[in-house]
C-alpha cells in the first residue's frame, strides 16, 4: 500500500443532454449576433472587410425575468439595453465569419432547437427567475424583455388599481420598493465588481468557416463520448492547421445553443501578464457570469474568500461551485481552445485531478497539437482525461470548399480554375484546412499584378503535397514571394514581421514606426499585402493599429517563417527583432518628463509599453555572455540610466502593483545599482503570487548580463527557473536552473560561506531532472552535490540539517532504482542525525519522525526486521501526537501510521491493531472531503482494510462499505492513474469475496471485468504484469466452474500461453 452545425442531428444529440429542462414557449427569441471565442484554422472564406457576412443565429434562451409579490413591473427598456451593452463589452470578441448586427429581425424556425434547450427556471426566495445561458446575450434587440439582474433598478410601480389603496397596501408597497432597491444596489455592486475580473482579449469578428457535416463524424463521436462518459476532460489533439480551432468554435455554438457553455476561451491570443493559471481562471470565472448571470454573487465571493488561496480553491469557488450552485440536469461545458500555445497549461491540468468526480456539473474540452498523456505532463496520470485524435477533413468537403470559394476569386480574362484544378487542390491539400484556405485567400488578395490564373497554376504545378515535410511552407513560400517580390520588399517585411512576432501589445503605427524605424506607408503596405495571409482581422475599431503576429496570423505560418530550413529572403530571427525593440525601448526611457516618475503625469503608449518591455525584449535578444554584452548597445544606453534607473523601477512596479510602488521606493537605497534594482523588482514581482515569472526572469536574466554577473542574481535565477518547473514540469526549467546555479557558484570560490547553499541548489534541480528523465548519471552528480553540501556545513550550522534531508531524498531515489542495503542504511543514519537536529519542539520534529519511520518500514520490507517495524510504529505515533485535529498534515500522520499498523496486521493479524487502522484511516478520509486531491488515496486504503477486516469476521455489511468506498476511489483515479491498479486489485478481490459469501456469479463476472484492466495498465515488459495476467486466468477458471460454461476457453489458453503454461 502507497504512503502517503445548425444540423438537427447534432441538436439531437445535445437535446438527450439536456432533457428534463422546462420548455418556455411563450418566451419570444430573436436574431442575435453571435461571436464565439475561438478562432483558427478550418476553412475560411477569402478576406473581404467591404462585404462582412451576416449569419442569422438564434439566441439560445429567454432573457432573466424577476417577480417579487406582483410589485415589480417590466425594467426600463432603456437602462437595460445600456447595461446589456456594458456587458457585451466585457465579452470576448470572438473571431467569427465577419458577423454583423442586422437592423431587421429574421424569423427563426422554432422547431430547430427546442424550447427545453433555451431556458432554465429556479427559485430564488420564492421569487421565479428565469436565467439566460446565452454565452452572446449580452448584445439584445429592444424589443425583448430585459434582465434585471443585469440592469438598473426596475420602474415600481406602488398605484395600479388606486381605487383599492388602502395605507396598509401603501406601507407593504413602500417596503417592496425598499427591499427591491436595496437588492438592485447590491446587483449593481456585484456586476461592477464582476467587471474588474480578467476578460478575455478582443478578438476579430473574422472567423475560421465551419462548412456543415465537414465534421459531422468527428462532432458525433465527441458527442457521444462526452454524453456517455464520466471523463473531467476530452482533449482534441491533432497538428496545426487541421481545424481544431475551427472544431471548437462550433462545438461552443452547439453547446451554447443548448444553453450548456459555462465558457469558451482562446488561449492563443493570451498576453504574457494574464497566462497565470489563477487569471485564467478569474476569466472562465468572468465568462461563467456573465453567461449566467444568477451567479454573479457567487463569483463576487470567490473574489473575496480566493486572495493567496491555491489554484485547486480558485477552481473550485470561481468555476465548480457556481456552476453546481445551477442545478443543471447535465454538465456545464469550458472549452479552451489552443491549449499547447499556453505556456502555464501543464500546470492547470495538474490542478483539475482532485475535480474528477466533478463531471455530473464540469467538463472541460480542450485543443492541444500534441497528446497531453503522451508528453508525461506531471499529475497527468491522475487526471481522467479522454484523448481525440483529430483527423484530415475528407476529400469530398475539400473539394466543395474549393468549387465553392475558387468561384469567387477575382479571374481576368475568364481564365477560371477548372474541374482538374479542383482536383489537384483538393489532392495536394491532404485534408489540411489551412493549406486550402490559404490558397483561396492568395488567389482572392489583389497583391501583386500576376493574374490570379497564374498562381493557380503555379500551385498545382507543385509536386509536394502537404502531407510531405515543407508542402505548407512551400505554399507559404510561394505566397510570399508574390507579396513581396523584391529584396527591398522582403526585407522591409522581415522587419515587419519580426517586430510583430516579438510584440507584446498593438501599438499605433505611428508608435510601431517609432520603435521600428519603419515610415508610416511601408507599414501600411506591409500590412495589406500579409492580411492575404491572416486567419483573423483586427479587433473592432483597432484597424489602425498594428497587433501582435500571434492574434491574426496561423502559427504554422509564424513557424515556418522561425524554421532553420527557411529560406533567408524570409527567415525571421527573433533574436534580432527582440533586439532591436527592446534597445529603441530603453532609448525611451530617459526622455521621461520628471513628473512622470511620482505619477503626476500619464505616460503615453509608446513610453508605457517601453518601462514596461524592455527587459523583456533584452532579455530575448541579447546573448547572456558579458563580453557579447559589454560589447552592445543595450550595455551602453542602460548606462544612461544610472540616475533614473530607481524612477523607472518604480514605474514599472506600477504597471503591475502600484500599491507597492510606495514601499519600494522607501526600500530603494542611494547606492543600490541596477543589478539591485532588478533583483528587488523580480524579489516584489515572485512575492506577488500572480503570473509575473516572465517579467520576473527577465529582470533577473538582465541583471546576470551586466557588469560580468552578479552570484546573488544568478542564483535568484536559479531559483527562478527552479520553481517553474516544479509548476509546469518543463525538463528544461530544471535544466536552466543548474546553469544558473553553477555560474553562481564559479562567482564565488571556496571558502565563501554560501557554497553549499548553492551546492545544495545544483543537486536539487539535477534530482528532479533525474525524475524526469530517468538519467542515473545525472542522479549521482545530484548525490555528489548533495555531499559537498553536507561536508561544508557542519555541526552547529544552521542548514546542515536541510542539506542532510535533502541528501536522503536522492538517496532513496537511488535505492529504489537498485536496492542495495547499504545505500538504506547510510539512509537512515542520516535521518538520525537529522532527528537529532529537530529535537521538540521543532516545527520540522514531526517531519523527522516521518521521515526516519518510512525509511524503517522499507527496511522491514526488505530484510524482515521486526525491530524495523516497531519502531516506525513508535516514530509515526510521536509525529501524530504532535499534529493535533488543527494541524494541516495531521492526515499524512494518520495514514502513514495507518500503513505501518497494517503491515504490523499481516504479521500478527492482531484484530485490534486492524480495528486501529480502520480508525485511523476513517479520520484521515473525513478530513480530507472532496475535492481534496489526496481523498482518493484516503479511500482506496480505508478499502483495503476494511476488505482485510471482513476476511476477519465475515461482516457483510463491512464487505459493503469496502466496494462502496472502492468505487468512489476508482471513479478518482482513471487511467493511467499511478494508483489505479491498487484500487482495481482490491475491488476485484471485494467482488470475488462477494460470489464466495453469496453465490450470485454477477459479483464474479464483476471482478473479471475490473480484472480485465490489470493487464492493459500493465503492457508487455512490465514487472507486475504477469501476476495481473495469474489472477484472472484464476477469476476465468473460477467461472467456469461455476457456470460448466466453456466461453472463457480460449481466453484463458491466450493468457496461458503468455504465462508460458
Amino acid at each position: 500500500m502507497p504512503p502517503e452545425s445548425e444540423k438537427p442531428g447534432v441538436f439531437a444529440r445535445l437535446s438527450k443532454l439536456v432533457k428534463g429542462r422546462g420548455s418556455r414557449s411563450s418566451v419570444g427569441r430573436s436574431q442575435g449576433v453571435v461571436e464565439a471565442a475561438n478562432t483558427g484554422s478550418g476553412l475560411r472564406p477569402p478576406h473581404d472587410s467591404s462585404t462582412p457576412s451576416t449569419i442569422p443565429l438564434p439566441l439560445a434562451n429567454n432573457p432573466t425575468t424577476l417577480n417579487v409579490q406582483g410589485s415589480v413591473s417590466q425594467t426600463s427598456m432603456r437602462s437595460s439595453t445600456n447595461e446589456h451593452r456594458q456587458i457585451g463589452s466585457l465579452r470576448p470578441k470572438a473571431s467569427a465569419t465577419c458577423l454583423t448586427a442586422s437592423s431587421s429581425t429574421t424569423p427563426i424556425n422554432r422547431e430547430a432547437v427546442p424550447q427545453s434547450l433555451i431556458c432554465s427556471t429556479a427559485t430564488v426566495g420564492g421569487s421565479i427567475v428565469t436565467t439566460s445561458d446565452d454565452p452572446q446575450n449580452r448584445l439584445l434587440p429592444s424589443h425583448l424583455p430585459q434582465t434585471p439582474s443585469l440592469a438598473a433598478p426596475p420602474t415600481i410601480s406602488l398605484f395600479e388599481s388606486a381605487h383599492d389603496l388602502q395605507m396598509r397596501d401603501l406601507i407593504n408597497n413602500i417596503s417592496v420598493f425598499n427591499e427591491v432597491g436595496t437588492q438592485q444596489n447590491a446587483l449593481e455592486i456585484q456586476r461592477a465588481r464582476l467587471s474588474t475580473l480578467p476578460k478575455h482579449p478582443a478578438m476579430s469578428t473574422k472567423r475560421a468557416e465551419y462548412l456543415p457535416n465537414s465534421r459531422q463524424s468527428d462532432v458525433d463521436k465527441l458527442c457521444e463520448q462526452e454524453s456517455s462518459s464520466t471523463d473531467l476532460v476530452l482533449c482534441i489533439h491533432g497538428p496545426a492547421g487541421i481545424g481544431k480551432s475551427t472544431l471548437a468554435g462550433h462545438l461552443t455554438d452547439e453547446f451554447r445553443a443548448a444553453g450548456r457553455l459555462a465558457a469558451s476561451i482562446f488561449l492563443g491570443v493570451i498576453p504574457v501578464e494574464m497566462s497565470e493559471p489563477e487569471t485564467i481562471v478569474k476569466m472562465i470565472g468572468h465568462e461563467i457570469g456573465c453567461i449566467h448571470p444568477r451567479v454573479i454573487p457567487m463569483i463576487v465571493e470567490a473574489m473575496d474568500r480566493c486572495h493567496g488561496a491555491s489554484l485547486e480553491i480558485h477552481i473550485q469557488m470561481y468555476i465548480l461551485e457556481p456552476l453546481r450552485s445551477l442545478g443543471h440536469p447535465q454538465s456545464f461545458i469550458v472549452i479552451l481552445d489552443a491549449m499547447d500555445e499556453w505556456r502555464n497549461h501543464p500546470t492547470f491540468l495538474k490542478a483539475l485531478a482532485p475535480f474528477n468526480s466533478q463531471s455530473s456539473v464540469l467538463k472541460f474540452i480542450l485543443t492541444d497539437r500534441l497528446n497531453p498523456c503522451a508528453l508525461h505532463l506531471p499529475g497527468i496520470g491522475e487526471l481522467s482525461i479522454y484523448t481525440y485524435a483529430l483527423g484530415p477533413i475528407s476529400e469530398e468537403v475539400i473539394k466543395a470548399y474549393f468549387h465553392k470559394h475558387l468561384a469567387t476569386v477575382p479571374w481576368v480574362d475568364g481564365r477560371k480554375a477548372h474541374s482538374a484544378d479542383v482536383e489537384k487542390l483538393t489532392e495536394l491539400s491532404c485534408g489540411l484546412p489551412v493549406w486550402a484556405s490559404t490558397v483561396i485567400a492568395l488567389l482572392s488578395h489583389p497583391f501583386s499584378e500576376s493574374p490570379p490564373h497564374e498562381l493557380l497554376a503555379e500551385i498545382v504545378g507543385n509536386r509536394r503535397q502537404v502531407g510531405g515535410s515543407d508542402g505548407l511552407g512551400e505554399l507559404y513560400r510561394n505566397g510570399l514571394m508574390r507579396l513581396f517580390p523584391s529584396p527591398d520588399a522582403q526585407s522591409y517585411f522581415r522587419r515587419y514581421m519580426g517586430a510583430i512576432i516579438g510584440l507584446e501589445e498593438p501599438l499605433s503605427v505611428a508608435d510601431f514606426s517609432k520603435l521600428t524605424g519603419l515610415p508610416n506607408h511601408l507599414i501600411h503596405t506591409t500590412q495589406f499585402a500579409l492580411s492575404a495571409l491572416q486567419i483573423r482581422s483586427p479587433p473592432p475599431g483597432s484597424e489602425r493599429m498594428v497587433h501582435p503576429a500571434t492574434t491574426l496570423h496561423h502559427l504554422s505560418l509564424l513557424e515556418y517563417l522561425q524554421a532553420q530550413t527557411t529560406e533567408a529572403s524570409f527567415l525571421i530571427s527573433t533574436l534580432n527583432s527582440h533586439s532591436a525593440i527592446g534597445l529603441t525601448c530603453i532609448k525611451q526611457l530617459p526622455a521621461l518628463q520628471p513628473s512622470s516618475f511620482d505619477g503626476n503625469s500619464r505616460l503615453r503608449a509608446l513610453q508605457r509599453y517601453a518601462v514596461k518591455y524592455w527587459p523583456h525584449h533584452a532579455f530575448n535578444g541579447t546573448p547572456r555572455s558579458n563580453d557579447q554584452w559589454s560589447q552592445s548597445e543595450h550595455c551602453s544606453a542602460l548606462q544612461m540610466l544610472s540616475d533614473t534607473h530607481k524612477q523607472w523601477a518604480a514605474l514599472f512596479l506600477r504597471s503591475f502593483m502600484p500599491d507597492e510602488v510606495d514601499s519600494m521606493l522607501e526600500d530603494a537605497r542611494e547606492d543600490d545599482s541596477m543589478v539591485s534594482t532588478l533583483r528587488k523588482l523580480a524579489g516584489r514581482l515572485g512575492e506577488a503570487g500572480g503570473d509575473y515569472w516572465g517579467f520576473q526572469v527577465a529582470c533577473l536574466e538582465v541583471a546576470v548580463r551586466i557588469d560580468g554577473g552578479d552570484a546573488g542574481a544568478w542564483s535568484d535565477l536559479g531559483r527562478c527557473y527552479n520553481k517553474r518547473g516544479d509548476q509546469t514540469g518543463n525538463l528544461r526549467m530544471h535544466e536552466e536552473a543548474v546553469v544558473a546555479f553553477r555560474r553562481a557558484l564559479d562567482l564565488r570560490p571556496d571558502p565563501h560561506p554560501s557554497r553549499g547553499n548553492l551546492f545544495n541548489g545544483i543537486a536539487g534541480a539535477l534530482q528532479l531532472c533525474y525524475r524526469q528523465n530517468g538519467d542515473l548519471n545525472i542522479l549521482n552528480e545530484a548525490i555528489s552535490c548533495n555531499r559537498m553540501a553536507v561536508a561544508l556545513s557542519p555541526t552547529p550550522h544552521p542548514d546542515r540539517a536541510r542539506y542532510l534531508g535533502n541528501l536522503t531524498y536522492a538517496l532513496r531515489d537511488f535505492y529504489y532504482h537498485n536496492g542495495d542495503l547499504t545505500t538504506l542504511d547510510e539512509v537512515i543514519s542520516l535521518l538520525r542525525e537529522v532527528l537529532a537536529l529537530h529535537p521538540a519542539p521543532h516545527p520540522l520534529h514531526p517531519w523527522s519522525l516521518d521521515s526516519l519511520a518510512n525509511a524503517l518500514n522499507d527496511l522491514y520490507q526488505r530484510n524482515g526486521d521486526i525491530k524495523a517495524l516497531d519502531e516506525a510504529v513508535l516514530l509515526h505515533r510521536k509525529a501524530l501526537a504532535l499534529r493535533p485535529p488543527s494541524n494541516t498534515d495531521r492526515p499524512v500522520s494518520l495514514s502513514n501510521l495507518a500503513t505501518v499498523l497494517k503491515t504490523l496486521y499481516r504479521r500478527n493479524e492482531d484484530l485490534d491493531t486492524m480495528n486501529e487502522v480502520i480508525s485511523l484511516q476513517r479520520e484521515a478520509l473525513g478530513l480530507r472531503p472532496a475535492p481534496h486531491p489526496k481523498r482518493s488515496l484516503s479511500l482506496s486504503n480505508l478499502a483495503e482494510s476494511l476488505l482485510m477486516l471482513y476476511w476477519h469476521d465475515k461482516d457483510i455489511g463491512t464487505l459493503d462499505e469496502c466496494i462502496s468506498l472502492g468505487r468512489e476511489a476508482l471513479a478518482l483515479r482513471p487511467s493511467p492513474h499511478p494508483g489505479r491498479h491498487n484500487t482495481l486489485d482490491t475491488l476485484a478481490r471485494a467482488y470475488l469475496s462477494q460470489f464466495e459469501q453469496n453465490g450470485a456469479v454477477e459479483g464474479l463476472d464483476e471482478a473479471i471485468s475490473l480484472a480485465r484492466e490489470g493487464p492493459v495498465l500493465c503492457p508487455s515488459g512490465h514487472r507486475h504484469r504477469s501476476n495481473r495476467v495469474r489472477r484472472l486466468v484464476q477469476l476465468l477458471k473460477n467461472r467456469r466452474e461455476v457456470t460448466g460454461d466453456d466461453q472463457d476457453c480460449e481466453e484463458i489458453e491466450d493468457w496461458e500461453a503468455e504465462l508460458g503454461n
